[in-house]
């Protein structure tokens, strides 16, 4: 693959690109955030129960983990600016319908088609800070992209729920087309693009078998609940889904072979930070999908907390987010990134294990829920620049796109997965019980998390 062009006036462009990266990243994140607040409104119009409320989760989390490797490959060949573009105008339009959905089998539908969008734009907004930013100041720079794109996640689940009370949970899907209407045209400002010299055949095959062993697996480990283990639809999906995942490996070690363009460049591996980085994600990111599916309606639907006040309930991990991750990431450039990887996942398990204290009384969230959540947004606030700095940190800059793509899949994938596992986890229904086993859960995955990044991660120097 040869050199990328253009790098230089990205770099010359670099506050226009910082902006239009945290509001691209705003828009996937408000997204996200506004539809958990309202789960139980959606069902309790459209029907499903909790099947429908891990679809409507799920269906955008399947497209946008298993397509964004795809949408990664894109971005490193026809440019990061162009990929973003058309990812907005996507999920600008499944917006739309996700709005005037009927039945609950159109949102789900439409949730796909706008996890495809926001895979487009995804790996491109991180990796268009990568190519303009170097260094210290790259951390730096990351730390401010998460930061104050977390600030979706703090006005999505306080105004989606003031939404869902007041005029009905369709409308905070039309939220999402403000950031979206001032995003598109600053894109058109940046005078540079990142584009690798050749065009080679995007791995087409590759992503039918992510998606299809994705696909299938959450497919089988959600309708289960519905249809039983020895249904022949989950018992198929499940074979599917599993034999598709095994037969991945082998077809991109072909491609790579063949001098093809892989979905995913399996020699990225080869670098220590950026596989351990993965393995920490891939437990990190489970945990936290699980933690904020199940507290969000367990709030509403054991503790009948109004949309409004359980998305104002939720909050402080992002606030705690919000407030460390510029700093954390500054001294994660200067001090390396283990410690803060390993503390991080740690300080987080002793948060949820908090929450057992929870029980049928709502005045518990004083002294359960809420210090419970401090801690993990403590613990997420000190992990998750440091770990997109090492991932990224360790990969060249011409496969950035990829590597950003590879390392956000595995982060939506495991989250998707310990959302369609919830219903195993809950029992099939939300309970005090359900929610003491889902914290327990949790805390395991984020400690396995923290001794990986403690065990495996190596502080070297960023490139420069």
């Amino acid at each position: 693959m040869t050199a990328p062009a253009a790098t230089a006036p990205l770099r010359d462009d670099r506050r226009v690109v910082l902006v239009v990266a945290i509001l691209a990243s705003f828009v996937v994140g408000l997204d996200s955030s506004v539809v958990n607040v309202a789960l139980p409104a959606i069902r309790r119009e459209l029907g499903g129960g909790l099947v429908v409320q891990q679809w409507t989760v799920d269906a955008y989390l399947v497209t946008l983990g298993s397509l964004i490797l795809v949408a990664g490959s894109l971005s490193d060949l026809f440019g990061r600016v162009r990929i973003i573009r058309w990812g907005l105008v996507v999920f600008g339009v499944a917006s739309v319908v996700c709005a005037i959905a009927p039945t609950g089998e159109v949102l789900v539908v439409a949730r796909a088609f706008q996890g495809v969008g926001g895979a487009l734009v995804t790996p491109s907004a991180l990796a268009l800070i990568v190519a303009a930013f170097r260094g210290a100041a790259q951390a730096k720079a990351i730390g401010s992209w998460t930061a104050w794109s977390s600030a979706a996640s703090i006005l999505g689940p306080v105004v989606g729920g003031l939404i869902v009370d007041g005029i009905g949970w369709r409308w905070i899907f039309v939220v999402t087309a403000v950031p979206i209407a001032v995003t598109i045209p600053l894109v058109r400002r940046i005078s540079g693009d990142v584009v690798t010299g050749d065009r080679p055949r995007v791995d087409v095959v590759g992503a039918v078998l992510a998606v299809v062993g994705v696909g299938g697996v959450v497919l089988g480990l959600i309708e289960q609940e519905r249809l039983g283990w020895g249904a022949p639809v989950v018992v198929a999906a499940l074979v599917l889904g599993a034999a598709s995942l095994v037969a991945f490996v082998p077809w991109e070690l072909r491609v790579t072979r063949t001098a093809g363009s892989p979905l995913v460049p399996l020699e990225l591996f080869r670098a220590r930070n950026f596989t351990v980085g993965n393995l920490a994600t891939l437990s990190i990111y489970g945990a936290l999908g699980m933690v904020f599916f199940v507290v969000t309606l367990f709030l509403q639907e054991v503790w009948g907390f109004p949309a409004w006040v359980a998305g104002l309930a939720t909050l402080p991990p992002t606030l705690m987010l919000l407030a460390l991750s510029t700093t954390v990431g500054s001294f994660s450039g200067r001090y390396g990134p283990r410690w803060f990887m390993a503390a991080g996942p740690a300080v987080a398990a002793v948060g949820a294990l908090l929450m057992l204290l929870a029980g049928d009384d709502p005045a518990g969230y004083w002294w359960s829920v809420l210090p419970g959540l401090v801690l993990i947004g403590a613990g997420i606030a000190t992990m998750v620049t440091p770990l997109t700095s090492a991932v990224l940190g360790s990969v060249p800059q011409a496969e950035a796109g990829a590597g950003s793509a590879v390392n956000n899949a595995v982060a939506r994938i495991a989250g998707l997965v310990t959302v369609a596992l919830a219903g195993v986890v809950l029992g099939g229904g939300v309970s005090v019980d359900g929610l003491h086993r889902a914290m327990v859960v949790m805390a395991l995955l984020l400690a396995a998390g923290a001794v990986v990044s403690a065990v495996g991660i190596r502080n070297a120097p960023l490139r420069s």
